[in-house]
């Protein structure tokens, strides 16, 4: 093998490993061992635009929004035409609007609510980016951008998508308009639509408590457990429902420790979530 032909074997192995490296902390990432996934990308000596989004969510799920604010730009600087990093990077700046002083969290706010706008104009078959664009403009006032009339809009190219989500926007919508039977009624009827969606369920669930009809509300979680006796969301919405409520702390205890200890992934809530309630009712 001559000199060329030598340096090219060295560059086709170290893409190759790259890809290696990045499918490894892919891995990593949804066992929500986010710090080893990290670890695994510093040798990466020319990210991708796939190798800075997935550091960008790593960060996030660690709390550190600025940082993955940075390497979601980045990655949209490589790919702009891709919608996930710009919705992702809309979540980060959304975080930061949250997480920062009153002075500079209507800035961030406004670059979440344009970047969420981006993604879905990138691609309108994002379905998360259109969900979260809908949240912005349902909570948001009016001066960031936000605003029911837009909310509304788009609830409706969601129920062009899907029809049981489209139910879950219409019933969002309702709560905030104060039309509480309206709100039960769109989420029964995306229970309906979805049947074998536990999240559907445990949406009406947590609504019902949220309502004050307890025994309701426990007869639903009850569903909820029979279709899937193990599913860790399960456990902690009806735990995170008990503590809202001041009520069966010792079931919500046992609820969260169970949580705890159940192989979650990035969907599910934080660990961190499960043990700041978990010291709440132990009285920590």
């Amino acid at each position: 093998m001559g000199m060329r032909g030598f340096i090219s074997f060295l560059l086709a192995a170290g893409g190759l490993l790259g890809q290696v490296d990045l499918k490894r902390a892919d891995e990593l990432y949804q066992r929500t061992d986010y710090k080893a996934s990290l670890a695994l990308m510093e040798d990466i000596s020319k990210p991708s635009g796939g190798v800075y989004c997935l550091r960008g969510k790593n960060y996030f799920m660690l709390g550190e929004y600025k940082k993955a604010t940075d390497a979601f730009q980045k990655a949209l600087a490589l790919e702009p035409s891709k919608s996930e990093y710009a919705h992702w990077l809309g979540r980060s700046f959304g975080r930061r609007a949250e997480t920062s002083s009153f002075l500079t969290a209507p800035m961030h706010a406004s670059k979440a609510r344009q970047y969420f706008e981006q993604a879905v104009a990138l691609d309108e078959g994002n379905e998360e980016a259109l969900n979260d664009l809908f949240d912005y403009y349902l909570q948001a006032p009016g001066f960031l951008g936000g605003g029911y009339e837009k909310a509304e809009q788009v609830a409706q190219r969601i129920a062009k998508k899907n029809e049981a989500e489209g139910h879950f926007t219409a019933a969002q919508l309702a709560d905030k308009r104060k039309q509480f039977d309206t709100a039960e009624e769109q989420l029964r009827r995306a229970m309906e639509l979805a049947p074998r969606q536990v999240g559907r369920v445990l949406d009406l669930a947590k609504y019902l408590a949220k309502r004050g009809r307890i025994q309701e509300s426990d007869a639903v979680f009850d569903r909820a457990e029979e279709m899937e006796p193990n599913s860790p969301k399960v456990s902690f919405a009806r735990a995170h429902a008990y503590v809202e409520e001041k009520r069966n702390l010792d079931k919500a205890k046992e609820l969260l420790i169970k949580y705890l200890h159940s192989p979650i992934t990035p969907d599910d809530p934080p660990r961190e979530q499960a043990e700041k309630l978990l010291k709440q009712v132990s009285g920590v």
